[in-house]
């Protein structure tokens, strides 16, 4: 039987989509521009569903594995190791959608190829690094192990999102990213091209923002640019509710049916709109139709590219065609993807600073203090699956060591009204919160999650205080979690000595009703209830004594990742907790012999312990095996072999505005920022040492076109095997524009024996010198002699040599030459 996707045997997917397409009538391919695809059964077409989450793990289908974070798996700087996840996750994915086809659906909304231009965003963790090429390159990898190794054929159907221009929270379907071609050619747009135009990724999502004043959904960029980057059938998906905002929040059109026709014709092919409820979208682009807003080969163009996208990835095939279907169920967390998930969160744990005292010596070091908030713990965010199990801190060095004490830090409190005491059961369940006269159940853990927003712990049953719909508080949530996060609170303290209880998700305060039920019903502070807040145990006093007791203290910080920095909220600042820096402070002037873990979504100003602390490491969420890593890198197991791929500033002020997207205006990102940071992009440290001589050029000279090998001799000179990752540079000396002070080429991650010596090979692709010429309206690469830095880090550079690039005879309108001028350099 010939495989109508398999170009050797069959029709290509583009000429049986379009032998579909002819058999459909109107109203059954206006159907199909849902998210939930309506079946059409007299063709034998199933319905179809886009839109499972994928980006570090299956999300939201139960129990699946979960690795490291994006902006984790990132700091690998391992493509190899990237593409295994991604194809570990695409298995994942047939096995929940064979289990239930209709709900489950294969395409993938991963991964996220947005620039981590400015730390403060709320989604730094989805995204790779601040370095365009970096983020294509790694997020490249992480679409190929999802769609799979078939020429033809998808595992899943990977989109890389969100098109374009989208790095704020803050107002973000109102506000403008005002992108000058330079940012948009040289910066934006790069990170998406490069899945495309591989073939790795085989759709985009649009974003919520409009760019330029106009919105994303209707961005003329859709066809001018993505479409040309791949010959291949792209579909575009609209996020969710936002082909809704372009007449609503937006204001852009007059009305829905305007709105919905004019992103059909931009492009959007597949709109995310009501949840499950077609109707709506059906209603609206069938009335465009009759209006003449629109008309039928609109509807046809994107019901082609998305019948092409089903038909690679096997939905129309007949039993026994597709090369992806019958995955094994036993695939899911199985012991293979559970040590690609160990080696996941191994590789990706940057070592910041060192003194000596790591790693810490398992056989002379039996008594360790595991202190923080994240000590013992593993957070998953809004985009991570259900851990199936978590090795946290605490467990993971337990393992390996004779004595291990643990205190999270947090103060435990009691809260009285009046003579009444605030109680909770003890039910493993919880219930409801009261004001009583009994003292059982009457202690609450208080975890400061930054800027005064904190979660109340019931010590009675483990379990978090929020708020039901009606107000109602009850200690019976696992923590913050979910879209609305009901579980956060803030104290605001009055000068009679009482504080009132203010619930954020709702702003509502919290009283005491006539039945002594606490509930956060009252948007008036007048009548809200004052507590006096009885500090029973000072957690940071406790912590330190621990701290005092052992050889060496290892602090656990970092951020809850639904709290202050998640999708719909970005940072203010980069500072951590103040209840996390006093807890480091008390427990560093106990035992200066302390290790601070940073275990966090995105870089905080951690100047303080920089200073002061022998040793700093961090991690993004690492996933289930999160603690067996971080246990193996403190103990010496492995060396951290991460690197950073974003700037970490020593402070906020040294950003600018959060919607300032010029980059190099502004001079942001390790590109163009002169400053000194925390620690600069590209920054990591090893336990061992390398040294780095005889570069060597191929060429002193070179005319676009050409590749140049630029080698350089890198030696282990440690006592112990280490992991380097060599970085390659450039810098344009002569520009008659403004040019990065730097800018990543390439890179080459090794593992190096004590003594062993390898000559490292990394290659310059003069293409990519190109910048984005207004004057021209392309790219284009000047005559100049471009120096060449190797090194450990974009600050750290061990070998500098030059090329000349000879930019030769116009190729075409789309590469004009011109010749340097004399301007900044």
């Amino acid at each position: 039987m010939n495989d109508p996707a398999d170009r050797a045997t069959g029709p290509s997917p583009e000429v049986y989509a379009d032998d579909l397409l002819a058999r459909l009538t109107l109203p059954e391919k206006i159907g199909l521009l849902h998210q939930w695809q309506a079946p059409v059964p007299r063709l034998g077409l199933p319905g179809f569903r886009t839109g499972t989450e994928a980006l570090h793990g299956v999300a939201w289908l139960g129990p699946a594995t979960v690795f490291p974070q994006a902006v984790g798996l990132a700091s690998s700087w391992n493509p190899a190791l990237i593409r295994a996840v991604g194809a570990a996750v695409g298995d994942e994915v047939r096995v929940k959608h064979q289990a239930d086809p209709a709900a489950v659906g294969l395409n993938v909304w991963a991964p996220v190829v947005n620039p981590l231009r400015d730390p403060r965003w709320g989604r730094n963790e989805e995204g790779w690094s601040e370095d365009p090429w970096l983020t294509g390159r790694l997020a490249t990898a992480y679409a190929w192990g999802l769609r799979g190794e078939h020429p033809h054929r998808l595992r899943t159907a990977p989109t890389v999102k969100h098109f374009l221009g989208y790095n704020n929270e803050t107002d973000r379907a109102t506000t403008s990213s005002d992108l000058p071609p330079r940012v948009l050619h040289d910066y934006e747009l790069p990170a998406f091209r490069a899945p495309l135009a591989a073939g790795a990724a085989v759709a985009v999502m649009a974003s919520y923002n409009l760019v330029n004043g106009v919105p994303a959904h209707l961005s003329p960029l859709l066809e001018s640019e993505l479409r040309r980057w791949t010959p291949d059938a792209l579909m575009v998906v609209g996020d969710a509710g936002a082909v809704t905002n372009i007449a609503g929040v937006q204001q852009y059109l007059p009305d829905h049916v305007t709105g919905f026709a004019a992103a059909l014709r931009a492009g959007i092919d597949n709109f995310t709109e009501d949840d499950t409820d077609s109707g709506q979208t059906v209603r609206r682009l069938t009335e465009a139709l009759d209006r003449g807003l629109i008309d039928e080969s609109h509807v046809d163009r994107a019901v082609r590219r998305i019948l092409t996208v089903r038909v690679r990835l096997g939905d129309l095939d007949p039993p026994g065609q597709d090369p992806f279907a019958g995955v094994s169920p036993d695939v899911l967390d199985s012991p293979a993807h559970r040590e690609l998930a160990r080696e996941a969160a191994r590789q990706s744990i940057v070592l910041l600073h060192n003194d000596g005292l790591l790693p810490l010596p398992a056989a002379t070091v039996p008594r360790v203090a595991v202190l923080g908030p994240l000590a013992d713990t593993v957070h998953a965010d809004w985009y991570s699956g259900t851990l199936p199990y978590a090795v946290t801190v605490r467990e993971g060095l337990a393992r390996r060591l004779p004595a291990v004490t643990h205190h999270t830090g947090a103060d435990r409190i009691a809260l009285r009204v009046g003579d009444r005491y605030v109680r909770c059961p003890r039910a493993s369940e919880g219930g409801p919160l009261t004001a009583d006269d009994g003292r059982d159940g009457t202690w609450f853990d208080v975890f400061d999650w930054g800027h005064d927003v904190v979660a109340l712990c019931a010590v009675a049953n483990g379990r978090h205080v929020g708020a039901d719909d009606d107000g109602a508080l009850a200690n019976d949530r696992p923590g913050p979690g979910g879209w609305i996060v009901r579980e956060t609170f803030r104290f605001h303290h009055r000068p009679d000595g009482t504080a009132l209880l203010h619930h954020l998700a709702t702003g509502a305060y919290v009283r005491v009703d006539d039945d002594g039920r606490l509930r956060a019903d009252t948007a008036d502070p007048d009548t809200a209830t004052g507590f006096t807040v009885e500090l029973v145990t000072d957690g940071a006093a406790e912590a330190a004594a621990l701290a005092a007791a052992a050889d060496v203290a290892v602090v656990v910080l970092g951020n809850h990742p639904m709290v202050d920095g998640r999708e719909t909220e970005d940072r203010i600042d980069l500072t951590l907790p103040a209840g996390q820096d006093r807890l480091l402070r008390a427990v560093h002037a106990a035992n200066p012999r302390t290790v601070l873990v940073l275990t966090s979504s995105y870089p905080y100003a951690v100047g303080w312990a920089q200073e002061h602390l022998p040793a700093v490491l961090w991690s993004a969420h690492g996933g289930q095996e999160h603690g067996t890593a971080l246990a193996q890198v403190l103990l010496g197991d492995a060396d951290p072999g991460g690197r950073l791929t974003q700037t970490w500033y020593a402070d906020a002020a040294d950003l600018p505005d959060l919607l300032d997207y010029d980059v190099i205006g502004a001079d942001t990102t390790y590109l163009y920022y002169r400053g000194e940071p925390l620690y600069p992009f590209g920054h990591g440290l090893s336990y061992t040492r390398f040294d780095y001589a005889d570069l060597r050029v191929s060429t002193s000279t070179v005319t676009v076109g050409d590749e140049v090998e630029v080698s350089v001799e890198v030696t282990n000179t440690g006592d112990r095997e280490g992991e380097e990752t060599v970085q390659l540079y450039t810098r344009q000396r002569r520009s008659r524009v403004k040019q990065p002070l730097r800018q990543l080429r390439d890179f080459v991650r090794l593992t190096l024996a004590p003594g062993q010596r390898r000559t490292v090979t990394l290659r310059l692709r003069t293409t990519e010198l190109a910048w984005w010429d207004e004057q021209h309206g392309g790219p284009v690469v000047e005559d100049a002699t471009h120096t060449l830095l190797v090194g450990r880090s974009a600050r750290d550079i061990r070998a500098v040599g030059a090329v000349t690039v000879h930019a030769g005879a116009p190729t075409g309108p789309s590469r004009p030459t011109v010749r340097a001028g004399g301007g900044s350099r």
